[in-house]
């Protein structure tokens, strides 16, 4: 079921930024950020079709970057990033929540500081990116989860969304998305099984 909201964004469509530089008055073009694009199902790991778009759009030339904030057991994190088909950046948080059990985090407070710093250092990657303009996509699988386990500030989140510099789309992926999100989103998927 794809649900879209009244948001939408044309690549047509220009807006007008003016920039004083020496008293001088020069008018610049961009076009609008792209879309929000949310994913979301009843339960974890049901997104392989987006990672098989996002390697699809490497290859076709399109600058993509796909962060996976909950996926680990590759010892990646930030400055580790895979890098596939020459535009396609793929990157796993350096202690990932499903390295470990649930039990063995909540009783290793050193194992639940280790996993949210490099959550925490993931998400300010991202923003960095989301506001650079050089990607064409950008994916953030699981970003809900560290929301609702209280890593990432869902109105963070908001913010950096709204403040964003990405011409092409930002694809967000979860099971339980806060309201305000699905009413940032231009499309909602919901996968069933």
């Amino acid at each position: 079921m794809v649900i879209s909201s009244s948001h939408i964004y044309s690549k047509r469509s220009l807006d007008v930024v003016d920039t004083n530089n020496a008293n001088k008055i020069n008018s610049k073009r961009f076009t609008q950020n792209g879309q929000i694009q949310i994913y979301q199902s009843s339960y974890r790991g049901s997104y392989p079709s987006i990672i098989r778009d996002s390697l699809r759009n490497a290859a076709l030339g399109r600058k993509v970057l796909l962060i996976q904030f909950m996926k680990g057991g590759v010892k990646q994190g930030v400055d580790n990033a895979v890098k596939l088909c020459g535009n396609l950046t793929w990157v796993r948080s350096s202690h990932s929540f499903d390295q470990y059990n649930t039990g063995a985090i909540e009783n290793n407070k050193n194992l639940k500081k280790a996993i949210h710093e490099s959550t925490i250092e993931l998400w300010n990657f991202c923003k960095k990116e989301l506001q650079s303009g050089e990607n064409d996509q950008v994916i953030l699988d699981e970003i809900f989860l560290a929301i609702d386990m209280k890593i990432i500030d869902k109105d963070d989140l908001i913010s950096t969304l709204e403040n964003r510099f990405i011409s092409g789309d930002v694809i967000l992926t979860g099971t339980d998305i806060p309201k305000d999100l699905l009413l940032m989103a231009n499309q909602i998927t919901e996968l069933r099984s």
